[in-house]
């Protein structure tokens, strides 16, 4: 069995996490989206997986090089082009056209695929999955699961008979016009007769042209329900919700990392903690060289990456802190999310830093804080009279 990973999308619902970084690297307990990903299907002997990649692909490329390290090999099929100027731009394929682009370059998907959403944690007993779909002599298999009525415009929606063999297919339809509430997670299993179908050279999805083509075509195209793990990052309050979820023991697989120091507190190495007047109540997850000054109050479940500073009497509630965030003297951040110069509430509300005034909460945890920086001066220049 092969494996496709779908990472050339730009994430567009959940920035400002997507600004600098591709969907596929956003970090959950500090590891991405996609390394959990990579390590799942190893887990079931999967060893050869190809990714489709355009924006921000370097950064992807770099962190997963050739898969030596997670035990399996993994190519790159870059979508976009060289400019006149000699820029890169990237143009995604669409999920379908992507593949396509991967199977005319080279043969490479010539038995059953997995093809994966590079943006889900999942916990999928693909063993069973696979057999389902061998025993029907599927040409394809979605995999879903049912949600609530007025969730279902987020999805593709899934309309099969009670064998399970796929009628239609709806990409995200209004809540009056949805004929079903299974959703597709993203998860499909792939015979090569499928991949034929596809144009080459063209822009073409799988949710909203590959799948009504099967339907349409009477093809054996079956969904398949089952009960697992599928926790899906289509949006900041969803990034926000698992981060919640993880930190509070709700996600099997997951674990806090770090030492635990107290009940409900996690830090990493070398995190300095001024407990004076200071309370924090779990779960909580202080990064590697985070410092933490006299007076503050940390609620969980919140995480706090590593390089961050909190000042004096700041208040951090119910929130994510990305990498090297400096909470300022006696702000209060509550269910916030914080990722370099933007912060973003729960519900999707975004403030940027140069916007946010002379009211600024938070900072660069690198940059020197000028207030301090002049009373050293004056402290300096008094101690030399």
């Amino acid at each position: 069995m092969k494996a496709m990973i779908l990472a050339a999308g730009k994430g567009t619902r959940v920035q400002p996490l997507t600004y600098d970084l591709p969907k596929p690297m956003i970090p959950i307990l500090g590891k991405p989206v996609m390394a959990y990903l990579v390590e799942y299907l190893a887990s079931y002997g999967v060893r050869d997986i190809m990714v489709n990649v355009s924006y921000l692909h370097q950064k992807i490329e770099e962190y997963f090089g050739d898969g030596n390290q997670f035990g399996v090999q993994i190519g790159y099929s870059f979508e976009g082009y060289v400019d006149d100027s000699g820029e890169v731009v990237p143009e995604p394929l669409g999920s379908a056209g992507g593949i396509k682009k991967i199977q005319e370059f080279a043969n490479f998907f010539d038995e059953t695929t997995i093809v994966i959403c590079g943006d889900a944690l999942i916990d999928l007993d693909l063993t069973s999955a696979l057999f389902e779909h061998k025993q029907k002599g599927a040409l394809a298999s979605v995999i879903t699961k049912e949600v609530p009525w007025d969730k279902v415009h987020n999805y593709g929606v899934v309309v099969a008979d009670q064998d399970g063999r796929v009628q239609s297919f709806q990409e995200k339809p209004n809540q009056k016009d949805a004929l079903s509430n299974f959703a597709s997670t993203g998860i499909y299993i792939f015979e090569p007769e499928v991949i034929d179908l596809i144009p080459a050279n063209t822009m073409f999805d799988i949710g909203s042209e590959l799948f009504p083509l099967m339907a349409q075509k009477g093809m054996p195209f079956y969904a398949q329900q089952r009960f697992f793990n599928w926790i899906d990052i289509g949006t900041v309050t969803d990034f926000w919700s698992v981060l919640q979820s993880v930190l509070q023991g709700e996600v099997a697989q997951l674990e806090v990392p770090g030492t635990q120091i107290a009940d409900g507190l996690w830090v990493g190495l070398n995190t300095s903690i001024d407990w004076e007047g200071t309370t924090i109540e779990g779960p909580v997850y202080i990064g590697s060289g985070c410092k933490i000054e006299a007076g503050c109050k940390i609620v969980g479940p919140t995480w706090i990456g590593h390089g961050s500073h909190i000042c004096s009497g700041a208040e951090v509630v119910r929130s994510v802190l990305f990498e090297y965030t400096r909470i300022l003297d006696n702000a209060h951040l509550d269910e916030v999310i914080v990722v370099k110069e933007y912060s973003v509430d729960r519900a999707g509300n975004m403030r940027k830093l140069p916007e946010a005034g002379g009211d600024n909460d938070w900072g660069d945890a690198r940059d020197r804080l000028p207030e301090r920086d002049a009373e050293n001066a004056t402290a300096l220049s008094v101690s030399n009279l």
